[in-house]
Parts: C-alpha cells; structure tokens; sequence
C-alpha cells in the first residue's frame, strides 16, 4: 500500500506502476510490493476516494497475461480521474529486428534471471489498444511498427511522462537507426 498522507491533496497525483530504477520529479514511484496492478484492495487503500491524475509505465504489462492486463487496465481507469491518463509501453511484437524479438519473446531469452524470463505475451498495436479500450480508454497510438514493421511516429511530450526506451531517448537509436523502440500509447479517461 501507497502512503499518501505526506501529499498535499491540491498537487496532480502522478505514479510510476513498476518503477524499477525510474525516477522523475513530480512522480511517485512504486514496485510491486507497495501497488499491485492485479489487486484491487490495494488500489483503494491506496487512493481510496482520490483520483490519480496520470500513471506511467514502462515494460510491464508484457509481465501479465493478456487476461491479467486487461482486469490492470480496468484498475487503471477506475482510479484515474477524469481527463486522466496511463502512458504506457511494451516491447512491439511488430518491430523488424530479430535479436529484439528473441529478447522479447514469451519467456525471454535465456537464463531466469533476466528481466524478460517472465514475459507472457508480447502486443501488436491492435491487441494493445484493444485492452484499454476494452476497459474504457480512449487511446492515442503514440509509437509502434506496423505489419510490414514500419515505424510510427506521433508526437508526444516527454514532460507528460518519461518512456526511456522510445525513439528520442533510448541511446540505441542514433544516426538514423532504430536500434530499440516500444510501443507506446496514452491510455486517457475522456473529462
């Protein structure tokens, strides 16, 4: 469970879900230990009546099953506030490089210990938009690869919330080569 107590009620209420390492100024970081995205009970001792006004996750919903990230997104819009969002990214099944993919792939590419040793699924554009819609959302592809693996690129603001592995800020796309990228969405709750 999140403590809030500490925050004035007047200040926008923004969380990272699956921080990691991430940490940005005005964000409340948080691990799975103190906001499952699966349990409900933590949600409302978390918020209770409060309504958050934009969660940002980076790699984490290819950790649930689909059937796990829609009841998530489901969360998700249930304590956003309205006009809120949930920007949100996962490796693109669509992107056109083959040691991505293996790396990405269900169940990661080797040893148990690496980060993508529990991956469950891996999302195309459609599929991922499908979840939020399906839970409500209004949702902007931000960045992603077509079937024919071409990249997509819609401007977004980086002060809306950080996604490091993305065409602008991940230190693998340089001189004109996509080296990593995600796929990205805003998940909003229409005011």
């Amino acid at each position: 469970m999140l403590d809030l107590s500490h925050l004035p009620a007047h200040l926008p209420l923004k969380i990272i879900i699956g921080a990691g390492q991430q940490t940005y100024p005005g964000w409340i970081p948080t691990q799975k230990e103190e906001l499952n995205l699966l349990d409900r009970t933590d949600w409302v001792r978390s918020f209770s009546t409060r309504r958050i006004d934009a969660l940002l996750c980076e790699h984490v919903w290819e950790h649930l099953t689909e059937a796990e990230g829609r009841l998530a997104a489901k969360f998700c819009y249930e304590f956003l506030k309205p006009g809120g969002y949930l920007r949100c990214a996962v490796p693109d099944r669509n992107f056109p490089d083959a040691a991505y993919q293996q790396m990405a792939q269900v169940g990661g590419p080797g040893p148990k210990d690496h980060p993508a040793a529990d991956h469950k699924i891996v999302y195309d554009y459609h599929l991922f938009s499908d979840v939020f819609e399906s839970a409500g959302f209004f949702v902007d592809l931000l960045e992603y690869c077509d079937e024919q693996g071409r990249f997509h690129f819609n401007y977004w603001d980086p002060a809306d919330g950080v996604i490091y592995r993305s065409l602008r800020s991940d230190h693998r796309n340089q001189g004109g080569k996509l080296g990593f990228v995600s796929l990205i969405i805003d998940a909003k709750v229409l005011p």
